[in-house]
């Protein structure tokens, strides 16, 4: 997102394998105390480390249920809410944004969320290292950082290696969900998700909003304005 609810998610790819590079660039600012502490109480909670071996669901929420993966969450608001809304759902986030993750930790315990897991680390070794083929119930990527500018697309998150690697690790059926609000960003989510063969579009092109992704203050100025959002739902073929 572009405001100070939501911000961007700064992260980029290139093949996820041979990559020399991290997934994003981290511009941290300044954390308050009351981050600092949410952080530090939160995440022996509900954060989970980085290890090269793959990660046990169950174990890593004490039960079993289908699990989405989040990258990006921002600020952690959009990220909370869907879990309330969907209790039967496990959520696993990541976020290398310091400030963020201090503020999900904070709504999950201010809210009682008990479906939610934090992870403060590069998305690309996460889902390389950490998450199994055939795992995930589904995928969301939202209002990641455009990189705008043309030399600097190559930066972008949604690619085709990385967006492989996500295919893979969902279940038959699972789904990746993208939302951006870069019309030329949305074009290119567009071509590599429908150039993926383990994908289908679940619309004829941009798909509606889903009723679980709730709006953002920064959203609902921007369609005031008459600013675009574009929603793209691919599934995983059987």
């Amino acid at each position: 997102m572009s405001d100070t609810s939501e911000p961007r998610k700064h992260l980029s790819v290139d093949d996820p394998k041979t990559r020399p590079i991290r997934s994003y660039v981290v511009r941290q600012g300044r954390m308050s105390p009351a981050q600092e502490r949410f952080i530090a109480e939160g995440m022996p909670r509900w954060g989970i480390e980085y290890r090269p071996a793959l990660l046990d669901y169950t174990a890593a929420f004490g039960r079993t249920a289908p699990t989405i993966l989040e990258i990006g969450f921002g600020m952690g608001d959009t990220t909370a809410a869907i879990a309330q809304t969907r209790p039967g759902d496990n959520f696993l986030g990541i976020e290398v944004h310091g400030p963020g993750v201090g503020n999900l930790c904070k709504l999950i315990d201010e809210r009682g969320i008990g479906n939610i897991r934090v992870m403060q680390h590069d998305a690309f070794e996460v889902v390389r290292d950490m998450l199994g083929e055939a795992s995930l119930a589904g995928v969301h990527v939202y209002f990641p950082d455009p990189w705008h500018k043309a030399r600097h697309n190559k930066r972008r998150l949604i690619q085709g290696p990385f967006v492989h690697e996500l295919a893979k690790r969902l279940v038959p059926g699972g789904y990746i969900h993208c939302a951006t609000d870069w019309e030329d960003y949305a074009v290119q989510m567009l071509e590599v998700l429908s150039a993926e063969p383990l994908l289908e579009n679940t619309a004829a092109g941009y798909a509606p909003k889903p009723d679980y992704r709730p709006l953002t203050k920064f959203e609902n100025r921007g369609l005031k304005l008459g600013h675009g959002v574009w929603d793209l739902v691919f599934r995983r073929r059987g």
